[in-house]
């Protein structure tokens, strides 16, 4: 089944407006899904929304809840938290730039993949690609989509790719500290680092996804299709269930507007420059 894209818009670095679409770069049904079924009928089994003394309860009738303490909390009705949503943008903007190796791993969230929405912006897209992976740089912004605001990295994946990583911010990473606090600081005894140091040498190696099996799951599509295979496995039918991009905008000419970014750029800073001039003389 062909990708579907979940956002499109524009990538924009300075003047240069480039027209791309996001996929996931992962699979959900990757791994083996199963359904609750009720054994005696054969029938899904489905999660009920109750309240304690109340019972089952309508959608309509429930509010998001947030607990300031004591097991008490603040209601919101859906039309308030609603009117803050952020509406999606079809605009990208790479607005700062930082060495490859300077975001530290455990911010990077969930990947996707940057992709040229049409023949016309490819020649864009490659020279954003390229000036990315020769600076060995990651381009940083906010994509706008579902509501929310998402901190993103991108950066040159591959032969021919932009990659799209969104990010966690800085107030949703824990601090690590009380967890490594009882950790000495004293260095490693010199003859054991030696020997695990010659080890990991030995064992260095390209980096190859495909080497590495999940043996829980093979294990399991393995047990499915043998039991698919005996006509006593138990089968249930469920049979019916009564529960019911932006403008494409031309990169024309792309040079012009490279030099165009960087003029102003100049002007910026030249501008900058005298005004702290003058504020020294006076």
């Amino acid at each position: 089944m062909a990708s579907r894209a979940i956002w499109k818009g524009q990538l924009r670095l300075s003047l240069v407006s480039i027209p791309v679409e996001l996929h996931s770069a992962t699979k959900s049904g990757a791994k083996v899904s199963f359904r609750q079924i009720h054994g005696p009928s054969g029938k899904r089994v489905w999660y009920e929304k109750t309240a304690p003394g109340v019972g089952p309860v309508k959608a309509e009738d429930i509010l998001k809840g947030y607990e300031i303490g004591d097991d008490e909390y603040l209601l919101l009705e859906p039309d308030e938290i609603d009117a803050i949503k952020l509406e999606t943008k079809k605009t990208l903007e790479l607005v700062q730039f930082v060495g490859a190796c300077e975001i530290p791993p455990l911010y990077f969230d969930k990947p996707y993949y940057i992709v040229p929405s049409d023949d016309l912006a490819e020649d864009a897209y490659r020279v954003v690609r390229d000036a990315l992976r020769q600076s060995e740089k990651v381009g940083l912004g906010q994509l706008t989509m579902r509501g929310k605001e998402y901190l993103c990295a991108i950066k040159p994946c591959g032969d021919g790719l932009l990659l799209l990583e969104t990010l966690h911010y800085a107030d949703e990473i824990k601090n690590a500290d009380p967890l490594f606090s009882d950790i000495e600081d004293d260095p490693a005894d010199e003859e054991l680092l030696t020997v695990a140091t010659e080890l990991i040498d030995r064992k260095t190696e390209p980096f190859k996804a495909d080497v590495f099996e999940d043996h829980y799951d093979a294990a399991l599509r393995d047990l499915i299709e043998r039991k698919k295979k005996n006509s006593k496995t138990p089968r249930a039918k469920a049979g019916d269930d009564d529960r019911s991009g932006g403008s494409q905008a031309n990169v024309v000419d792309l040079m012009s507007a490279l030099k165009e970014s960087l003029k102003k750029d100049d002007a910026r800073k030249k501008t900058s420059s005298s005004s702290r001039r003058s504020k020294k003389s006076a």
